[in-house]
């Protein structure tokens, strides 16, 4: 007579295949696409913004310049328009919080939202460990920000082209011009890491989202106050600008990945 038995229970692989790369980012999109989609729809207005008041600021100083002769009254009223166009935009403070901004949104929610809610006792029992997992995340995360605030620092630097032309329209017009020289070249997109990072890092710090946010923005702050008076304590001529760019780039690159690399050790040894 044959005797059935029951199958052995499986045993639990001691280690378990890690998620392909590709599957860690859909999963990593699925997670905070609400997230980027904010910062998409965000940077989607300042862009709409950007290029119709661009156009009408192009058009102004092509007309001012085009002027003859230049001390005419008809061509001051023209330099007065271009002048008064895009006024609020003119010396580039208004788009200074906006890295902040991006990197202030995006960076907390990696870790604090899931700390705050407890959804990582689930994240972190898939097959990437929790380091690895955190790590994925922040690479894959910070690459998609900086890649975006890249893209609209080009239409930034178009907008500002006619302030920083050589002529008589905007004399103290500058690429290294304090309010002017982080919106331009590498700096945008470098600033825009190092925020996400700082909210990375706070984050598994603070363990809340919105105290996390609020922390990234003071520590930002701070931050680009001493980098401001670091970079522009002394006069640089504008052919520097390419040489200040790379130093302040190449600085916040390396701060970044400090500020990852602390954040996934704390989620290695100290995160429960």
């Amino acid at each position: 007579m044959t005797t059935l038995t029951s199958p052995a229970p499986l045993e639990k692989d001691a280690n378990p295949r890690p998620l392909p790369w590709r599957r860690m980012a859909w999963v990593t999109w699925r997670h905070h696409r609400i997230a980027l989609g904010g910062v998409a729809v965000f940077l989607g207005a300042l862009t709409a913004w950007l290029w119709i008041v661009g156009l009408q600021l192009h058009h102004a100083y092509a007309a001012a310049i085009a002027c003859h002769p230049a001390g005419s009254t008809a061509c001051s009223e023209l330099v007065i328009n271009f002048d008064t166009t895009g006024g609020i935009l003119k010396g580039g403070f208004v788009l200074q919080p906006v890295p902040a901004l991006i990197g202030a949104f995006a960076g907390p929610l990696v870790l604090a939202y899931e700390l705050e809610t407890g959804t990582f006792r689930y994240a972190w029992t898939q097959a990437f460990e929790r380091w690895r997992w955190t790590l994925a995340k922040l690479v894959i995360l910070g690459v998609a920000v900086t890649a975006i605030a890249g893209a609209f620092s080009v239409l930034v630097s178009w907008y500002y082209q006619p302030y920083l032309a050589p002529g008589r329209l905007y004399s103290t017009g500058s690429p290294l011009h304090h309010w002017l020289f982080d919106l331009h070249g590498v700096a945008f997109a470098a600033w825009t890491l190092t925020a996400f990072a700082m909210g990375g890092l706070a984050g598994i710090l603070i363990r809340r989202a919105v105290p996390a946010i609020v922390a990234t923005l003071a520590g930002y702050t701070g931050l680009a106050v001493v980098a401001g008076d670091v970079l522009h304590a002394s006069y640089q001529p504008a052919s520097h600008f390419w040489r200040v760019q790379w130093i302040e780039g190449s600085g916040l690159l390396a701060l970044s990945a400090l500020l990852i690399a602390v954040t996934v050790w704390l989620v290695h040894h100290r995160a429960a």
